[in-house]
C-alpha cells in the first residue's frame, strides 16, 4: 500500500513540473501565441496516428486513477495507523508525530482536491469566468482571472497545501522505495523534497503575480 502510494504521488509530481512548464510560457511576451500553440499542441499530441484528443483524454484517465489510488492508498494507511495507535495505551511521542503529520497530508489533500475542481472549472470547463465572459482562448482566460487580487491569494494558499505535501510526500516516497540508504542519502532526499516543492511554489505563482502587477498583459 505504501508503494502504491509512493508511485502515484511520483507520478503527479511529474505532471505538476510539467505543467509549470506549459505555465512558463504565459511570460514570453508574445501575447500569449505560443501558450496558446501549447494547449491547442496537447490536444492534437499524436495525431493523426491516434484522433485528436485522444492521447490527452487517456492521459487524463491516467491521472485520475492515480488520484484515486493515492487517496484510498492515504485512507488505508490512516486507518490503519490510527487503530495502531488506539490500541496502544501509551501513545509515544513518535506515534503523536506521526498522527500530526497524517493529519497535516490529509487536510492539505482535502484542499488540492477542491482547487482541482475549481481548477478545472475554471480554466478547463469554464464553468466559472473570472474577469470574462464567454468563450475565450486559454491565455486571455488566464490573464483575465489573474488581474483579480483575491483569484492570486486563492491560488497562492493553495499551491502553498501543494507543495507542504510535496515536501513531505516527495521525501516519503523515496523511503518507501528504498532510496534512504544512509545518513547522506537522508539528507539528499530532504534538499530535494525543499528543492522540488520551492521550484514548485515559485514556478506556480510567477505568472499569476506578474499578471497581477500589470507585467504580463
Amino acid at each position: 500500500m505504501k508503494a502504491l502510494m509512493a508511485v502515484t504521488g511520483l507520478c503527479m509530481v511529474g505532471f505538476l513540473l510539467m505543467h509549470m512548464f506549459g505555465n512558463f510560457k504565459l511570460l514570453l511576451g508574445d501575447h500569449g501565441a505560443e501558450f496558446n500553440e501549447y494547449s491547442e499542441y496537447l490536444r492534437r499530441f499524436l495525431y493523426p496516428v491516434i484522433p485528436p484528443t485522444w492521447f490527452l483524454r487517456a492521459f487524463e484517465a491516467f491521472l485520475t486513477l492515480c488520484v484515486v489510488l493515492h487517496m484510498y492508498s492515504a485512507t488505508m494507511l490512516s486507518g490503519r495507523k490510527w487503530r495502531s495507535v488506539g490500541m496502544n495505551r501509551y501513545v509515544t511521542r513518535k506515534h503523536m508525530e506521526q498522527s500530526y503529520s497524517a493529519r497535516t497530508m490529509i487536510w492539505g489533500g482535502i484542499i488540492i482536491v477542491l482547487f482541482v475542481i475549481f481548477h478545472l472549472l475554471e480554466f478547463t470547463a469554464q464553468k466559472i469566468t473570472i474577469g470574462y465572459s464567454g468563450k475565450t482562448d486559454p491565455f486571455d482566460r488566464t490573464v483575465l482571472a489573474f488581474q483579480d487580487w483575491w483569484v492570486v491569494l486563492v491560488y497562492a494558499v493553495a499551491m502553498g497545501a501543494v507543495c507542504m505535501h510535496v515536501w513531505h510526500g516527495f521525501y516519503s516516497a523515496f523511503t518507501t522505495l528504498g532510496a534512504q540508504v544512509g545518513a547522506t542519502a537522508r539528507k539528499v532526499l530532504k534538499g530535494c523534497s525543499w528543492a522540488v516543492s520551492l521550484l514548485l511554489f515559485v514556478g506556480f505563482m510567477l505568472a499569476p503575480v506578474c499578471i497581477l502587477a500589470g507585467v504580463v498583459k
